[in-house]
């Protein structure tokens, strides 16, 4: 067997070109992690690998791995440092079919539309897609700029983009001397977008929860799938009806939602990531033109639907935005926390029974809600111990940092508060770096802002105290 190479492109690009090929990939990836915590990514030729397929491929190395180590040694692929005995062959030369193949995938989407006239600074840094990123819009009429291109790894958190990072952006945006419409990019592999757009003299950065909200609308979704670390928003706008229940944080757990929601007979799926990576469950038609199901995350999708969605009303990214429910998020991360610290908090501030996903503290009584939504028996002894987590909860989100009673728990992923006056503060480790995240939402920007820089700061924030109390 001789694997196709097909070279830098987008980590979505590769695992569409398999997908129609119903081959399985490898994405060798520089994400949105620093450089040194980057790897690989499996694709089966189905699609990406979920959680029920890891406990089988586990199972499946221990017996290789058995069978390998039984070998006598003179009939060993391996040598004694454990390295093959023949060198390994080259890699096929790079054929451009996955990058040509991803192009078209939109503009056959979107073809009979323009958007001309509409003017885009691509931030490039050092990710995989950024010459992509720039020949897709200018081929659908946009006249688009480049900008900060890097030959060094610049880790881009498009979920946890912070000051230092906006910062890099308003100064290559003031240096052109030059009026945009918006900035596009993505992370280093291409997977996540990230959009922002002039309001006033300053950019303003659009969250990928929002984001997917306009995408989810403007594709007429039926249902969609999010992550519990999502804004909130969504419950209060014209998604609520379609949204299905919120799943952990994490693509496969987004993919399983969609897979799920197929299963009930709905036909046009979706869902998205905080950090604004769009996934597609089914195909789904538009103007008589076919995007096929895509079931892992694109950065491409979300910035194309959101621009032709403020290009065809005529309105501007900021206007098309204020179209959604007014809620704000924020999130915000502390690097080089270890991991076992992290669960220590969470296990810490987790209910006594592992099936309790939701707390709802009312004035004379707790309620307890499974994750299908069902109420469970809360015993008396179960009532003291949740009654004292939120106790020693609210000791750190407390009126001192600006915080109302705590009036609900989630524990979907991580911990998640729901506070009388509506803020939410959630905090979780991230899943394959060494940090400790927390999201926040509100009513303002400004309190949303507010609740993430507590949480980080040092070194006496949010999370700090969290910390010290394990």
């Amino acid at each position: 067997m001789r694997p196709l190479n097909l070279g830098a492109i987008p980590t979505p690009a590769l695992t569409y070109y398999a997908l129609k090929k119903s081959k399985g990939s490898i994405m060798v990836t520089g994400s949105h992690i620093p450089f040194d915590r980057n790897g690989y990514k499996l694709n089966t030729s189905v699609g990406e690998l979920l959680k029920k397929d890891e406990q089988p491929i586990n199972d499946a190395v221990e017996v290789n791995r058995e069978k390998l180590l039984a070998q006598p040694y003179a009939e060993s692929l391996f040598d004694s440092q454990g390295s093959f005995r023949e060198a390994q062959s080259s890699l096929l030369p790079v054929i451009a079919e996955g990058k040509t193949a991803y192009i078209q995938r939109y503009l056959d989407f979107f073809n009979g539309e323009t958007l001309q006239g509409m003017k885009l600074l691509a931030y490039q840094h050092s990710a995989v897609g950024r010459d992509l990123l720039v020949e897709i819009f200018e081929k659908l009429g946009a006249e688009v700029t480049p900008a900060g291109r890097s030959e060094t790894f610049v880790p881009i958190d498009t979920e946890a983009i912070d000051q230092v990072q906006l910062n890099t952006l308003q100064a290559l945006y003031n240096e052109t001397g030059q009026t945009f419409d918006a900035v596009i990019s993505t992370d280093g592999d291409s997977d996540r977008p990230l959009l922002l757009a002039p309001e006033g003299d300053k950019l303003r950065f659009f969250g990928g929860d929002l984001l997917g909200m306009i995408v989810g609308g403007f594709l007429g979704a039926d249902a969609v799938v999010v992550p519990i670390s999502t804004n909130d928003a969504i419950d209060r706008g014209t998604l609520a009806d379609v949204t299905e229940p919120k799943t952990k944080i994490g693509s496969p757990y987004v993919i399983a939602g969609m897979q799920r929601a197929v299963s009930k007979g709905h036909h046009r799926v979706c869902g998205w990531e905080a950090n604004g990576g769009f996934l597609t469950g089914s195909d789904i038609e538009r103007n008589g033109n076919v995007l096929t199901a895509l079931p892992t995350r694109d950065a491409i999708l979300p910035l194309l639907c959101a621009l032709f969605a403020a290009h065809n009303r005529q309105i501007t990214l900021p206007e098309l935005f204020s179209t959604l429910p007014h809620r704000f998020s924020r999130a915000a991360l502390i690097r080089n926390f270890p991991r076992p610290t992290s669960m220590k908090i969470i296990e810490r501030f987790s209910p006594p029974e592992a099936m309790m996903q939701e707390i709802w503290y009312h004035p004379d009584h707790i309620i307890v809600h499974d994750s299908n939504r069902a109420t469970l028996d809360v015993t008396d002894h179960h009532a003291k111990q949740l009654d004292q987590i939120r106790r020693e909860l609210q000791t750190v989100f407390s009126p001192k940092f600006g915080f109302a009673p705590i009036t609900r728990l989630n524990y979907t992923d991580g911990v998640r508060i729901i506070f009388a006056n509506d803020d939410v503060a959630h905090f979780r480790p991230s899943g394959n770096a060494d940090e400790l995240r927390i999201y926040a939402v509100a009513d303002t920007q400004e309190r949303a802002d507010t609740i993430a820089s507590q949480g980080v700061m040092e070194p006496d924030g949010l999370l700090r105290h969290l910390e010290r109390l394990v």
